[in-house]
């Protein structure tokens, strides 16, 4: 990990973020962002389920199918003093009790873990984690940059949620409206009539040409 942060890197993954329009984009520019920045092995970012109290992948970036795959994260298991008190470090993740799946992460090679909260008007909205290959005592500067990028990050998602969202409504009542427009435009047999004849005269002028 680079021991040196500067704004420049911050500005620019942080605008990277800002600029991506749909939420699966958001959290894959975030890891990647985070990951290439920080010069480290690898960075996840995971969205709360609240009905089920489990954390699911949204993106990861250096991690292998098989660890992603380890099996259920629980919120209330997994570094879950991240989610409820704020960043937490984990120096030795091969033996640390606060971790759920410490073999699996020993087999990916991964030695500290950074997780932090991705806090949204006070909501939990899940957390964002880096990993290192090689024992890392997180600095405050560490820590800083990473979860003022986790709350980015999850501000954009949401936000590329509702704008998602709100163009799907616009849709929908547009085809709503060319579908009234179709109906109110349909021609019927007495459509088109000149406005001096009423729809009963024009029929009874074919009567009489009939009688």
């Amino acid at each position: 990990m680079k021991e040196q942060l500067n704004y420049e890197i911050f500005l620019k993954v942080a605008n990277t973020i800002s600029h991506s329009k749909e939420p699966e984009e958001v959290a894959l520019m975030t890891v990647e962002g985070i990951k290439t920045a920080l010069d480290i092995k690898a960075c996840a970012l995971f969205l709360l389920n609240k009905t089920t109290d489990e954390l699911k992948v949204a993106a990861s970036y250096g991690l292998s199918d098989e660890y992603l795959n380890k099996g259920p994260l629980s919120a209330l298991h997994s570094i879950a003093q991240s989610l409820e008190e704020g960043p937490v470090a984990i120096y030795d993740a091969t033996n640390d009790p606060r971790l759920q799946y410490p073999e699996a992460a020993k087999k990916e090679g991964i030695v500290s873990i950074l997780s932090v909260p991705i806090q949204v008007n006070r909501s939990i909205m899940g957390a964002l984690r880096v990993y290192t290959s090689e024992p890392w005592e997180f600095t405050l500067n560490d820590v800083n940059f990473v979860y003022a990028l986790a709350q980015i990050a999850g501000m954009s998602i949401r936000l590329a949620r509702h704008t998602k969202g709100l163009l799907a409504s616009i849709d929908v009542l547009r085809d709503m409206q060319d579908a009234q427009s179709k109906r109110s435009t349909r021609m019927t047999p007495f459509e088109g009539v000149p406005v001096s004849f009423s729809p009963e005269e024009f029929r009874k002028q074919y009567e009489e040409k009939s009688a």
